[in-house]
């Protein structure tokens, strides 16, 4: 009795000292979370070969680089709480931006909340929670946030008519590339994010307390309000059309994202576009995507400014920088534009993790690890392309990965249903990929999504219905070889899908059809497959299993 009673109190002191050891080494593990509007990988350090990225490019070589991440619901609301509570968008209750999740789903403790209670101090600035009834009208202050959020006052002019058009009259317009000085109050809101960020990190560099600062920038979100000189970069008689502009012969109408946002917009609804499918004219097309390339070489830059001063401030020894995007945008693909589905280019993200010492070593006294790059001034600049991680990934596994990276106690994985649980994730721990090689690649990591529709046929409200008006979920797995959705009955008042009840599917072979246009679902006879392989016991596990029938189906035919 004595000797265990010993041995127990040697284990309890050992790890005491251990502890105490671990959290003065790592008291100053910061976080500069770094977050964009819209973006899908349209980046050099992603292999593009038109956008002009020089900053995200630096911190890409000198970060891990997931190839493949992918966001659980491509609209801003639904994604942004998934992936601060690490909660599928079925456990949120949100689809639309009609309710805060801590009244009408669970309690649930968010990314920076769980920081905080662990001594950091939580900073916001921008756009992180999506503002409004999604997160309480305060960006969820006081429960994620050590002080209330920084929203740049410019930003209340962002849907005002301050577009110029030739003649000189001022309009909502979708492209609104703008003389800064002549825009209210002299400046734009991203600049105003930087500054803040900026100052905000000057206010933090010599304190003890550990920092979370997120930061969300507005761009390249429509409307295109940037600086007019980024133009310059896209010569428009150089910009050209995506690959596949027109909707594919077999995608399903429930499946079609009409755009009804951008329709909106002044400068569209003069060109009389037919609804849904239009097209939009092929040199409005190119405009809309020299717009585009042009607000992300415009974030690069805040980007840029940002880690510059972290820098200079001798900050970047010990933060560990992410940046993401809340989900991706259609640039015409599939005669689609804006988000609004379950296509690669609506839900595929940039995830790019930096830590000092792991994923680059640690700089020398003095020396430079992010030096702002004038994207006007430098020709393309040739770096790195980083340490890429090709396993699929998702937007909810961020939450327990910093956790872990920053030597915070381990998140554990959500049961099923778990609404009343408050800490726990749905997503996976990814810090084994940031601090070793990926040795192999994993062919059965697993990404999903979903999107909900008010009916089989496209309405005005397909894009982003209202949660009494969902009827249909489209459930989407995405492999590594393969993008399979299942159109399924959906009960909103329970948040519940029927997955004997289908309406439509999508199966595309992404290794030959990387576009994701040459649908075969109906190729399958899916009818006998259903019935053979059942449903499982979430939406998650029967799409699964069945890729996993797929794909054994097709190696066994000689396919793959």
């Amino acid at each position: 009795m004595f000797v265990n009673t010993q041995m127990r109190m040697f284990v309890l002191i050992l790890y005491i000292l251990w502890r105490s050891v671990f959290v003065i080494g790592n008291k100053k593990i910061n976080i500069l979370y770094l977050i964009a509007d819209d973006l899908r990988p349209t980046l050099g350090c992603y292999s593009d070969p038109v956008v002009k990225s020089p900053n995200i490019d630096q911190l890409a070589s000198m970060s891990k680089v997931f190839n493949n991440a992918y966001a659980q619901q491509a609209v801003c609301a639904p994604s942004r709480v998934s992936f601060l509570t690490s909660r599928r968008p079925d456990i949120t209750k949100l689809y639309d931006f009609n309710s805060y999740w801590r009244g009408h789903a669970g309690n649930y403790t968010t990314l920076p909340q769980y920081f905080k209670s662990n001594g950091y101090t939580t900073l916001s600035v921008g756009k992180v929670f999506h503002p409004g009834i999604a997160s309480n009208h305060t960006d969820d202050y006081p429960y994620s946030w050590s002080v209330p959020p920084y929203h740049p006052p410019s930003f209340k002019y962002e849907k005002r008519k301050v577009c110029k058009d030739k003649d000189g009259t001022l309009h909502s317009n979708l492209l609104c590339a703008v003389d800064v000085s002549e825009m209210p109050l002299g400046t734009l809101p991203d600049m105003e994010n930087t500054a803040e960020a900026v100052r905000l990190l000057k206010s933090m560099a010599d304190s003890r307390t550990p920092f979370f600062l997120a930061v969300g920038f507005y761009k390249p979100h429509i409307p295109f309000r940037i600086p007019k000189e980024y133009l310059k970069l896209y010569p428009v008689e150089n910009i050209s059309m995506p690959p596949d502009p027109d909707v594919p012969k077999k995608l399903p109408d429930v499946a079609y994202n009409p755009w009804t946002d951008i329709r909106k917009r002044e400068d569209i609804q003069a060109l009389n576009v037919s609804f849904p499918y239009g097209p939009i004219p092929k040199d409005f097309q190119l405009q809309i995507r020299q717009h585009y390339f042009a607000s992300v070489s415009y974030v690069d830059a805040q980007v840029g400014k940002i880690l510059h001063t972290l820098d200079d401030l001798g900050l970047t020894k010990n933060t560990i920088v992410v940046f993401s995007s809340d989900h991706g945008w259609s640039l015409g693909e599939h005669g689609e534009w804006a988000k609004y589905s379950n296509f690669d280019v609506a839900t595929r993200v940039p995830l790019i993790v930096f830590k000092p010492g792991v994923t680059s070593p640690l700089p020398s006294p003095g020396e430079k690890t992010f030096p702002f790059i004038d994207v006007f001034q430098s020709t393309r600049e040739r770096f790195g392309k980083g340490q890429r991680v090709k396993s699929t990934v998702e937007l909810l596994d961020i939450f327990p990965t910093l956790s872990n990276l920053a030597g915070l106690r381990p998140v554990r994985r959500c049961p099923p249903r778990s609404f009343e649980i408050e800490l726990c994730t749905d997503g996976s721990n990814l810090a084994s990929y940031i601090r070793n090689p990926e040795k192999d690649l994993n062919r059965e990591s697993y990404s999903f999504s979903q999107y909900p529709r008010p009916s089989d046929s496209i309405q005005e409200n397909s894009d982003l219905p209202d949660l009494a008006d969902i009827r249909i979920m489209g459930y989407s797995i995405r492999s590594l070889d393969y993008r399979y959705t299942l159109w399924v009955g959906f009960d909103p008042a329970q948040c519940q899908p029927n997955m004997t009840d289908l309406h439509a599917g999508e199966l595309y072979m992404v290794a030959e059809d990387p576009g994701e246009d040459n649908n075969i679902f109906n190729e399958l006879e899916y009818a006998a497959i259903l019935r053979k392989l059942g449903v499982q016991s979430s939406w998650s596990d029967s799409l699964q299993h069945h890729i996993m029938y797929f794909s054994n189906s097709l190696k066994s035919k000689m396919i793959l």
